[in-house]
């Protein structure tokens, strides 16, 4: 399943950048994250609790960077593990153009999923997936902008 969007953000591309690098701004953005660490090797680890539709699980997941090119954008990939709950796997592009006085973030998901959430349904996992993305993207803007 492919989700994409664009946000405009009232800062500058490099500023957005080390946002979008820093742990703590990530932790305090990311819904329902519960812990955010970045290991030796530059990937990340993260336990998130989420709900969608009337599933709730805490996954334990991992996200690598690839295609690094700072402060344009990058290709993220990981996977989180829910337990019974199911899980989730995929990739996220992710593409930073300055635009003025703010910065354009436009990204594209491509994710699977597979367990009871699999059972839910792609429209109300999209659903989920976007509410989850506006809460990110409102904090993120205030963190930032």
């Amino acid at each position: 399943m492919e989700i994409t969007g664009s946000h405009r953000i009232p800062a500058s591309r490099e500023t957005v950048w080390e946002a979008l690098n820093d742990p703590d701004v990530l932790r305090r953005c990311i819904p329902g994250c519960e812990s955010l660490e970045v290991l030796d090797d530059g990937t990340m680890t993260a336990v998130v609790v989420t709900k969608i539709g009337p599933v709730k699980a805490r996954f334990n997941g991992s996200v690598a960077f690839e295609d690094v090119v700072p402060p344009e954008g990058y290709r993220i990939g990981g996977e989180g593990k829910g337990g019974i709950a199911g899980f989730a796997k995929g990739s996220a592009d992710v593409n930073l153009t300055e635009d003025v006085d703010a910065t354009v973030l436009d990204y594209k998901v491509d994710v699977q999923v597979g367990g009871k959430i699999a059972q839910l349904g792609s429209r109300l996992i999209v659903s989920s997936a976007r509410k989850l993305s506006d809460q990110f993207f409102s904090c993120f803007v205030e963190n930032v902008g």
